[in-house]
């Protein structure tokens, strides 16, 4: 008989998914953010050449099929556009816990439906965010440990995560450190001045071969390939670290700014423990004009990848021009957050039913 229909994480596991859902709630409600709860589905996707949503059709007579673009809604990948819809209408403070989706994500760190816990603050910028990711995290991981101490949770996990505790609960201010510093340290040179021959001649000396389909001439993609290999295992190994100051090229919906030596840098940031990315913190753009360009260049990477296209407009647009006010936001990942802070190997023994048994 199959076994299929049992849950993947223990009972034990999901009472202590619970109470940390309860503490991450406290955490923002206490700090003056409300919650919010925007459209799981919507005429409106983000503005990211490759998340891909999955698509629904919308039917108002069921008897009838019809197949436009008028009738098709998206399911999530980021609340982020409604989010900072409530943001232009006044909202100065809020936070979402809840599902977001994205098609393709498969793996040991990767649920096609996840829990994702982002929010947004008017008047913050990416560095005032960072201090409350820190904040944040630390709470996470202290509710572990107390929990753990006095026996609350029996799941051996408990044991494993020790080292991770003890990482974060140190008194050291967790690490900052910009794009390029983390290349200089870790693969021996900055690369936000290198064009796409040198970033080959980087792959070259630590004798990398490049994934089939990465193009010689694509160059975020070689940045993010070296990223992966070269640097990503390093960061947070000894203490949790913060990756800033990305290529202007991958700001998405954050600001840009020009350093002295004529290098734009997006005003974005992620944080890593051990190895893997919790989230992402931006600057948020607020200017709808440079919001049509880059989704014009999104959806030409689409489009020239066989993919959908992006719509030329939306309901963020509409708000921005009406007047976002200046904000930071943050999207965090919360079942890999807690996967590092219990020990879990998989993202599997944290949900309950993961996509092969949804």
């Amino acid at each position: 008989m199959s076994s299929d229909w049992q849950p993947t994480a223990s009972l034990d596991m999901l009472k202590r998914r619970a109470a940390l859902l309860r503490v991450t709630r406290e955490f923002f409600d206490a700090r003056g953010y409300f919650e919010v709860d925007t459209p799981l589905l919507s005429a409106d996707i983000v503005v990211d050449a490759w998340l891909e949503p999955f698509v629904c059709e919308w039917l108002p007579e069921p008897t009838r099929w019809q197949s436009n673009d008028s009738s098709l809604r998206f399911l999530q990948t980021s609340p982020e556009f409604a989010m900072k819809r409530l943001l232009a209408a006044g909202a100065d403070g809020i936070y979402q816990l809840g599902k977001a989706f994205r098609n393709g994500e498969t793996g040991r760190r990767h649920n096609p439906e996840f829990t994702l816990l982002e929010w947004y603050r008017v008047g913050d910028d990416h560095f005032a965010q960072m201090d409350v990711v820190e904040a944040f995290v630390r709470t996470f991981f202290a509710e572990v440990s107390r929990n753990a101490r006095s026996s609350e949770w029996s799941d051996s996990s408990s044991a494993r995560s020790a080292p991770q505790s003890r990482r974060v609960a140190a008194n050291r201010r967790f690490e900052r450190l910009t794009y390029d510093d983390a290349f200089a340290r870790h693969a021996g040179q900055p690369v936000l001045n290198c064009g796409v021959t040198e970033l080959h001649a980087l792959a070259a000396k630590y004798r990398l071969m490049p994934p089939p389909g990465l193009a010689p001439d694509d160059r975020d993609g070689w940045l993010n390939w070296l990223l992966a290999e070269l640097v990503e295992p390093h960061l947070g190994v000894d203490h949790p670290t913060f990756l800033w100051g990305y290529p202007a090229s991958q700001a998405a919906l954050a600001q840009t700014s020009r350093r002295d030596d004529g290098v734009d840098i997006a005003h974005r940031f992620e944080l890593y423990i051990d190895g893997v990315e919790l989230c992402n913190g931006y600057h948020e753009l607020l200017d709808p004009h440079v919001l049509r360009e880059r989704i014009r260049e999104q959806s030409a990477l689409r489009a020239a990848a066989g993919l959908r296209p992006l719509l030329p407009t939306n309901r963020l647009l509409a708000a921005m021009e009406h007047g976002l006010p200046p904000c930071a936001g943050v999207a965090l990942g919360f079942d890999r957050l807690m996967m590092l802070a219990v020990g879990a190997t998989s993202i599997d023994e944290v949900i309950a039913f993961p996509f092969d048994r949804a």
